[in-house]
């Protein structure tokens, strides 16, 4: 089973075609698919929904700003489940709101009680407007700590806070990150995969390839070809098996949507 946690339609300024995407994805067994980043919010998740009903590889997460946008579990549940929308993507950064405000705790407790996880895309690119601070993985963790449930994940392993989400990795078991990698950037690719296995996080890592940035085989072979990187330096190396299991991990499962 191979599921991209990590792909898009719109990101950064760009429009993906669904047949691109789709193209994209046709060796996957599954896919999950983020709404941008948009002033439109609902025409987002629209789109989105158009896009999940055609294509049975698609997995649609809504755009929410809980500072603006509905909060209660009924009002969720027919803007993003009775859409065939099955999780939400927050941009806390960059729609500059405090992960943990008292609006979005409200959202986090609807989420939780619809069985919704929550991507928390808080990564580079960062716009002049985002606010960065709003980016630092820590500040999940009093959200963690009150849903205990809520499945979450840590977009592009909160890069470039890193450290801080294999700390969270490690104390919350409903808690994840997705190994979105740029394949060209080795050393970079090296040290992320390098650090999350000696912090014993491999195991709650979930495959990404943050499409339209990197194709999901490009991706694939990357991480496959891991320890041939710098093979002639005689660094230390990861298992296969431990690279095989986040490729091949089930992260539909995982996430509780299956």
């Amino acid at each position: 089973m191979i599921v991209d946690c990590h792909t898009h339609l719109y990101s950064d300024g760009t429009r993906i075609s669904p047949q691109e995407h789709r193209t994209a994805c046709k060796d996957l067994d599954a896919c999950i698919v983020l709404a941008g980043c948009q002033a439109d919010r609902r025409s987002a998740n629209e789109a989105l929904t158009d896009y999940v009903r055609q294509n049975s590889k698609a997995v649609g997460f809504a755009t929410v700003n809980p500072t603006e946008d509905p909060v209660t579990a009924r009002q969720l549940k027919k803007e993003v489940l009775d859409k065939d929308l099955r999780g939400l993507v927050l941009y806390c950064a960059e729609e500059r709101f405090h992960p943990a405000n008292s609006r979005a705790m409200n959202l986090y407790e609807a989420a939780a009680e619809l069985n919704l996880p929550i991507f928390f895309h808080n990564c580079p690119p960062f716009s002049q407007q985002a606010v960065m601070d709003y980016a630092r993985p820590f500040q999940l963790d009093e959200i963690a700590r009150t849903f205990p449930t809520l499945k979450m994940i840590v977009g592009r392993m909160g890069f470039p806070f890193i450290e801080q989400t294999w700390c969270l990795l490690g104390k919350h078991e409903n808690m994840f990150a997705d190994l979105t990698i740029i394949p060209q950037k080795v050393w970079e690719v090296y040290n992320l995969v390098m650090s999350a296995y000696e912090a014993g996080v491999m195991d709650r890592l979930l495959f990404g390839s943050g499409y339209p940035y990197a194709l999901p085989q490009t991706c694939i072979e990357a991480l496959l070809g891991f320890n041939k990187m710098l093979s002639d330096t005689h660094l230390p190396q990861v298992p296969r098996e431990k690279l095989r299991s986040v490729i091949e991990r089930d992260s539909l499962a995982a996430l509780g949507l299956k």
